[in-house]
């Protein structure tokens, strides 16, 4: 395995890791908003 395959793979797992942290905050707000919702009705 030569140092082009091992910078390529590290990028990738580096775009997955972001993706996956991205995707965590999306459904972190996503929550907060539905019981900013649900406190209102209440």
């Amino acid at each position: 395995m030569n140092f082009d395959n091992m910078m390529a793979a590290l990028e990738m797992m580096g775009q997955g890791m972001l993706g996956i942290f991205v995707v965590l905050g999306m459904i972190a707000l996503l929550v907060c908003l539905m019981q900013k919702i649900d406190n209102r009705k209440k």
